[in-house]
């Protein structure tokens, strides 16, 4: 997509979660079909699909087979019954937590490169392009990092990837935090490091090379061990 078409999702994304807030969609809601929201909006499908891509991967609405696409609510999708991993309460903790990713998003990006949906790749695309804004503003990386690891949960095609990473989602909050202010690294060379790793895992989505994507976000979890304990 074009930055004009990607600013434009941005700006149908944005509609649509303050549509959850204030009630105009209620939880457990139909949505409408992409042709009817990109009427309503004056968009292209193509620019609904990536907005409710995003949505879906932040856990405000789901796609239910046989129901359509159905709301879930401002704040995101709550972790299902029996999938409370707790906070992260020690060093040992986040790098145990860590290595856990290590392996769970390991295949979960292989299976994103082996399924290549180009939406899902699109969505990527965006999510990066959000990182990159936030990391030369200066501001915060931590939701933009977040959220291109959920779009990469959204990505694998698989929807018990997406549900676990929703529920991880504070504990990667921590982590990425954490990791940042604890890092020995110098930002500047810190922040270049943690883009190219990115970059890297999309550019094996877009590839289709699922043994490239496994290897490029093992690199990057690594290279978070390395940045927090050297």
């Amino acid at each position: 997509m074009t930055d004009a078409a990607n600013a434009l999702s941005d700006t149908v994304h944005a509609r649509l979660l303050e549509m959850l807030a204030t009630g105009a969609l209620r939880p457990g809601e139909k949505l409408p079909g992409e042709t009817t929201l990109a009427q309503r909006f004056s968009v292209s499908r193509p620019v609904i699909r990536q907005a409710l891509t995003r949505l879906r991967a932040e856990g405000r609405i789901e796609t239910r087979k046989g129901s359509g696409t159905i709301a879930l609510g401002a704040s995101g999708q709550p972790a299902p019954v029996g999938l409370d991993f707790g906070p992260l309460g020690s060093i040992a903790d986040v790098r145990a937590f860590l290595e856990f990713r290590y392996s769970l998003e390991g295949e979960m990006a292989a299976h994103a490169a082996a399924l290549r949906n180009a939406d899902a790749i699109q969505a990527l695309r965006q999510g990066l392009d959000r990182l990159d804004d936030d990391l030369r503003s200066g501001r915060s990386t931590v939701e933009a990092d977040l959220s291109f690891h959920l779009l990469l949960a959204e990505a694998s095609g698989n929807r018990f990837y997406g549900a676990t990473l929703r529920a991880l989602a504070e504990q990667m909050r921590f982590s990425i935090r954490l990791t940042g202010e604890l890092s020995r690294q110098p930002l500047e060379q810190r922040l270049a490091r943690v883009r190219a790793e990115h970059g890297a895992i999309l550019d094996a989505i877009e590839a289709g090379d699922p043994d490239a994507a496994r290897g490029a976000i093992r690199a990057h979890l690594r290279g978070g061990i390395t940045r927090l304990f050297g």
